[in-house]
């Protein structure tokens, strides 16, 4: 059983989740920030800048998939500090192969390591995230992905002004990834062992292939597949727009590149702005019919975008497909986590598939519209959308007789 917090160990942890979430997203928004420096002092092409991504990609999905296995060794909590770790000499040995080395192996090295260690972080933090929540006894996860999101504003925030004030990418990475590895240290002395997390207690610590064993046994489970498609759906929708809402407004809607930057910072503010005050509606509503009502807004806003016949339109779709898809990944984990002793199982297999598709779906939009067009390859989303609200029932809380005999007998 996990140990009872007092109250100034939990603020702690959870003060020590947030700064998780944001690292993650000052990372991200680190090396996104400085791609055209990257590839200027590398003299490379855009097909070779793609295969420095393309490594990213792999690795990161290899980081989600590996996750539980990690965990199971590990619990969550020393998988945090060692994938936030990983991830912060990945962004070091970025800034090493652009300005130091002249060397893009070492930056493709650089990737690897960077991609492997966000992909496996981001299931552990939504791991202890939702022990988070099932402590407070609320909604809280859409805030930790708030915070996500602010990681990313600040990220790109230092970047533009790192650019101004002519610091090379080594320089600004070796700061950030210094600044990473320090939140490292301090978040592990403040995240507790909970045996809910598949930390293992020093008093009894089962064999890592048992927990491996239980690890894996969501991915048996028929309710973990529903979830996962109302997190795909609503997962590939946040991707496509980050992708390719930009593009789409400037190119197939003709408004230009200002107003499709524009366009997305509009979807990215709705999308946040729902995600930190979005949890008293889902207390006050239920997680199903919020997800069905924001399913049918991310449909309509996205349906809207691929049809508006104006540019001041094509705003409006973009605030409205960032308010439908703002809220189905989180609540998705936030139903995997119902069963407390089953909650790092069945999260980490939702948050793979959610994950996998975040990363996986924007690039084949991008295959498919090289055949029928961006906005046509659009209607896809139109319909995963939909499946989303469809398979919403799966987010039901769970009834008592449903938990696990521990949980029910308290």
């Amino acid at each position: 059983m996990d140990t009872a917090l007092t109250r100034p160990q939990f603020v702690r942890w959870r003060a020590a989740i947030f700064a998780i979430f944001l690292a993650s997203g000052l990372s991200i928004a680190t090396w996104a920030s400085r791609v055209p420096d990257i590839k200027l002092a590398l003299d490379i092409d855009n097909a070779q800048m793609g295969l420095l991504l393309l490594g990213m990609g792999v690795s990161s999905i290899i980081g989600i998939s590996t996750s539980p296995a990690v965990m199971a060794r590990t619990g969550a909590r020393v998988g945090m500090l060692a994938t936030m770790l990983t991830f912060a000499v990945g962004l070091t040995l970025v800034g090493v192969g652009t300005n130091v080395m002249g060397s893009a192996p070492m930056v493709v090295i650089g990737l690897v390591l960077f991609g492997f260690g966000n992909g496996s972080l981001d299931v552990m933090m939504n791991v202890e995230a939702t022990a988070v929540e099932q402590q407070m006894g609320k909604t809280i996860l859409p805030v930790f992905h708030a915070f996500f999101s602010f990681g990313t504003v600040i990220g790109a925030g230092l970047g533009a002004l790192a650019v101004h004030l002519g610091a090379n990418v080594s320089m600004h990475s070796f700061v950030v990834a210094g600044v990473i590895a320090v939140l490292a240290v301090v978040c592990f002395a403040n995240v507790p062992v909970r045996e809910a997390a598949l930390d293992p207690s020093p008093a009894e610590k089962p064999h890592w292939r048992e927990r491996m064993h239980v690890a894996l046994e969501a991915w048996r489970e028929p309710r973990t597949y529903a979830l996962g498609v109302v997190m795909l759906g609503m997962s590939f929708a946040e991707g496509g727009a980050n992708d390719w809402l930009a593009l789409g407004v400037s190119e197939d809607h003709g408004a230009g590149p200002a107003a499709g930057a524009a366009a997305l910072a509009t979807f990215s503010v709705a999308m946040t702005v729902v995600r930190l005050f979005g949890g008293p509606l889902v207390d006050r509503f239920g997680r199903v019919i919020v997800l069905r009502i924001l399913a049918i807004t991310a449909a309509g806003g996205i349906l809207l975008f691929i049809l508006a016949p104006n540019t001041p339109l094509v705003f409006v779709a973009a605030a409205l497909w960032g308010i439908g898809a703002s809220l189905g990944f989180p609540l998705g984990m936030s139903a995997a986590a119902d069963d407390p002793a089953k909650a790092a199982a069945r999260v980490s297999a939702a948050a793979t598939i959610g994950y996998i598709a975040f990363l996986g779906g924007p690039p084949v939009l991008g295959f498919i519209s090289e055949h029928v067009g961006l906005l046509n390859t659009l209607y896809i989303l139109v319909v995963l959308a939909a499946l989303s609200g469809l398979f919403s029932a799966a987010a039901r809380p769970l009834r008592a007789d449903e938990m696990t005999e521990p949980e029910k007998q308290g």
